[in-house]
């Protein structure tokens, strides 16, 4: 009879941490709001509708043209090409997507942003970049940062404000790979200061400690920036 009730107790003990240890999986767009009638408004569904299998081709799971340099002329002197599942269809539910980064010479730079749902691994193959990420208030921000050459690997973890900088007066060039097929991309200073509507200036000029015409001034050139 103990022997019934120990392995009654270890299956109630199993069940209940099954229970605990299960998770919601992670959204893969901002937010999804709750409606209590569905038929009011399109179904948004974590990821895509999954195509007929029978239907599905090569190039479901091909793109190309990511050899070709991208224009760099702009305020930050880079540019992001992405092959997320909206550019490859067939990395609907893989968990994986592959960016391009372009940066001009002399300082061009992809600046400090988060991806809220993915971490990311980072090759040099071109030129000479200063790349680093700063850890969460928990671990007192700290900066890790390194100069990478031709070659060499990064890793930003996942939700951690990062960036890189080409330190090389010739034009450079990196690959990423991050574990979401929709990583999201967060950039500081434009979501901060290009919001729309605007935070409340008083809010930004007390938390940064800026002088409120500077942050009204930011927010000015950010917004206009966000809106072109």
């Amino acid at each position: 009879m103990k022997g019934v009730h120990f392995l009654l107790n270890a299956a109630i003990l199993a069940l209940a941490t099954s229970i605990a240890c299960a998770y919601d999986p992670s959204p893969l767009q901002d937010f999804c709001v709750a409606i209590d009638d569905p038929k009011k408004l399109v179904m948004f569904v974590n990821g895509k509708f999954c195509k007929n299998p029978k239907l599905v081709k090569p190039s479901d799971f091909s793109t190309s043209g990511l050899n070709i340099p991208r224009p760099t002329i702009n305020a930050v002197g880079s540019n992001v090409t992405m092959v997320n599942v909206d550019i490859i269809p067939g990395l609907n539910t893989l968990g994986i997507s592959l960016v391009r980064i372009d940066y001009a010479p002399n300082g061009g730079e992809n600046p400090p942003h988060i991806h809220p749902r993915g971490s990311e691994i980072l090759f040099v193959a071109e030129g000479t970049l200063y790349v680093g990420f700063v850890s969460s208030n928990q671990d007192n921000n700290r900066l890790f940062s390194k100069i990478l050459k031709k070659g060499d690997v990064f890793v930003f973890p996942i939700g951690m404000i990062h960036f890189q900088v080409n330190l090389g007066h010739t034009a450079a060039v990196a690959f990423a790979s991050l574990s979401s097929q929709n990583a999201g991309v967060i950039t500081v200073a434009n979501t901060v200061f290009g919001s729309n509507p605007p935070i409340n200036p008083y809010v930004l000029a007390r938390a940064i400690k800026l002088d409120k015409n500077v942050v009204i001034k930011l927010q000015k050139q950010f917004f206009a920036e966000n809106n072109s």
